[in-house]
């Protein structure tokens, strides 16, 4: 027993020294977590549209009109570029894109919103960019609201109208509604997915082209080596990255500890098999090539499942790198218990068992060697 513990030892650590021997799987493994911990989230950090320039039309010039766009240009959504009378000006200016959007308060606005009446306040936004629409519509709408409720409460007295109560929208995942809150919780796990499949593969072909064929405790160690990487990976990006870009995170604490070594002992297991087939270390960056933005795309995230063909469907969901994003999800941002994603980690857990045993066998398999060694072929005159 205690030399299968030193014979095991020996094995884990040997494959560290073997990874920082190596340069490129070394920054393939551990290296690019971090590279991308700040890359990502980086190139996201703008993620909301601020300071939208937009023309303001106010044809009555009143007490409430001056309300209004005084609380217009309170909002960092918006940045008031001119106020004018003339609704012609507003429009040339909004086809020299010189404006996004066009808030027009016309001359009978006053007497609409003390008798109560529906409608009244114009606004044109560019259909140019989607997203600035949307944070223009935001910005604006509260800041109508806000004024318009302030003017009415000053004729309670003599009015029974009061203004429709105000809905407001919570989203459960994604609660500052940023692209980047959106997008990098996905993108993580399968960061840590690629960069085991590239760096395991990398060195499993490196040994295999010295004729490794490993022992079980060998392999094991190998694996239990593997898994640390990928288990401190998960935890520095899940936990301290989310953190620091203020990322919804930490919604099921426990759940996601026990989620992390299953999911990374399925790409493992896949990871073993997919070197299996390599003849040379340069191989597994062709696999990276072609898989990284269909496995992003068949996960869910950027297309939603439902609006996709029911192949590609089934296809997605078969996918480890699909099972993990949408559990690290539902785990880290949504806060859902353990039992809603129980049937995944099942699904992982048999997955990489099956893919960890046929990685195995492969491995453990003589190789095809040709009969005369690269280094050795003749040029026949």
């Amino acid at each position: 027993m205690k030399n299968h513990g030193k014979n095991f030892l020996h094995y884990y650590v040997k494959t560290f020294k073997d990874i920082a021997r190596n340069s490129s799987i070394l920054t393939t493994l551990i290296l690019s977590v971090f590279f991308y911990s700040f890359f990502y989230p980086t190139a996201y950090k703008a993620e909301h549209a601020e300071s939208l320039p937009i023309v303001i039309v106010d044809e009555e010039q009143s007490l409430i009109t001056a309300t209004i766009i005084n609380e217009v240009s309170k909002s960092p959504n918006v940045s008031i570029k001119a106020v004018t009378g003339n609704f012609a000006e507003a429009e040339i200016m909004l086809k020299a894109q010189q404006a996004d959007a066009i808030l027009l308060l016309p001359h009978n606005l006053s007497n609409s919103i003390h008798r109560g009446e529906v409608g009244g306040v114009g606004l044109y936004l560019s259909a140019a960019y989607f997203l600035r629409t949307k944070e223009i519509g935001l910005g604006i709408a509260k800041s109508i609201e806000q004024a318009i409720v302030e003017q009415t409460e000053k004729f309670s007295h003599i009015s029974a109208f009061s203004p429709v109560l105000s809905i407001h929208q919570i989203p459960l995942f994604n609660t500052q509604s940023g692209y980047g809150s959106y997008v990098f919780p996905a993108i993580a796990p399968l960061i840590i997915h690629q960069t085991i499949v590239l760096g395991l593969s990398m060195l499993i072909a490196s040994y295999r082209q010295s004729n490794w064929r490993p022992k079980k405790l060998e392999l094991f160690g190998l694996f239990c080596t593997i898994l640390t990487i990928g288990c401190l990976g998960c935890f520095y990006l899940f936990g301290f990255t989310f953190w620091l870009y203020d990322y919804p995170h930490g919604g099921n604490f426990w759940g996601m500890l026990l989620g992390v070594p299953i999911f990374i002992s399925c790409v493992i297991g896949l990871s073993l098999v997919l070197a299996s087939f390599l003849d040379l270390p340069e191989r597994a960056g062709h696999l990276i090539v072609f898989t990284s933005i269909p496995l992003f795309l068949l996960s869910g995230t950027a297309w939603p499942h439902s609006a996709m063909p029911e192949w590609m469907q089934y296809l997605g969901n078969a996918l480890p790198s699909t099972q993990g994003i949408q559990m690290f999800i539902q785990l880290n941002q949504m806060g859902v218990p353990i039992d809603l994603v129980i049937p995944k980690m099942i699904y992982l857990a048999v997955i990489g068992s099956i893919l960890l045993i046929l990685g195995y066998f492969r491995l453990t398999q003589p190789h095809k060697k040709s009969c005369i060694p690269p280094t050795q072929h003749k040029i026949n005159k």
